[in-house]
């Protein structure tokens, strides 16, 4: 598999328990800080088509802001009513003080 990884954003950007949304070609991205690790699903909520960086971390899930559906972050499994379909995630490396996603 060719990996082909694109940097997104400085870290310092992100704040720690908090999102930052970016984009990876045309796709809208949620990137996350939780503890210093950061993670990055598809930005928008597969049930209310908000935008996940306007929600709120809560250990290591993220509640849309518009219904207050939860998914679980490392995986993008949902994990509460309303939401019920999944949402991808993104492989991410740290380096040099920039966050790098996998775009293949």
């Amino acid at each position: 598999m060719n990996e082909r990884w694109v940097r997104v954003a400085d870290t310092k950007d992100i704040p720690t328990g908090g999102t930052l949304q970016v984009r990876l070609g045309v796709d809208p991205v949620c990137l996350y800080n939780i503890d210093g690790c950061i993670y990055a699903t598809h930005d928008v909520c597969s049930h209310g088509k908000a935008s996940l960086a306007d929600g709120s971390i809560r250990g290591d899930e993220i509640v849309c802001a518009l219904h207050k559906g939860r998914f679980h972050i490392p995986t993008g499994k949902a994990v509460g009513v309303p939401c019920t379909n999944d949402i991808r995630t993104y492989a991410v490396k740290v380096e040099d003080g920039a966050a790098w996603l996998n775009s293949e």
